[in-house]
């Protein structure tokens, strides 16, 4: 399958995760959360740029949700669950927030 967005074909992969993450912008993230009924707020973006920064600046790391949830503390205050996590990306936030992040998919099992 490959994403169209504005006259532009973007390629991705048979599990539907960018081929090049240079490919990825605001607008084909929203595209994506779309076709997974997902409707992006903050605290997705949030999510979101914290993965892309992880993947970007710290030589392709994708972090588990364990790191996920202490970044989030961080970012939000208080003590986020990982179940406030799962209810912003119910398909997994490192690999659901992972593809509407256009990041490459995670080999990992599990969350923590």
């Amino acid at each position: 399958m490959a994403y169209e967005l504005n006259g532009v074909t973007i390629e991705t992969t048979g599990n539907n995760y960018l081929v090049n993450v240079e490919d990825w912008s605001k607008d084909l993230a929203k595209m994506i959360a779309d076709e997974e009924s997902i409707e992006l707020t903050d605290k997705h973006w949030d999510l979101i740029n914290f993965l892309r920064d992880e993947f970007i600046n710290n030589n392709g790391n994708q972090p588990n949700t364990r790191k996920i949830v202490k970044a989030m503390a961080d970012a939000w205050g208080g003590k986020p669950s990982q179940r406030d996590l799962y209810d912003l990306f119910p398909g997994d936030p490192s690999k659901q927030g992972g593809r509407i992040s256009g990041l490459p998919e995670s080999r990992r099992k599990g969350g923590y």
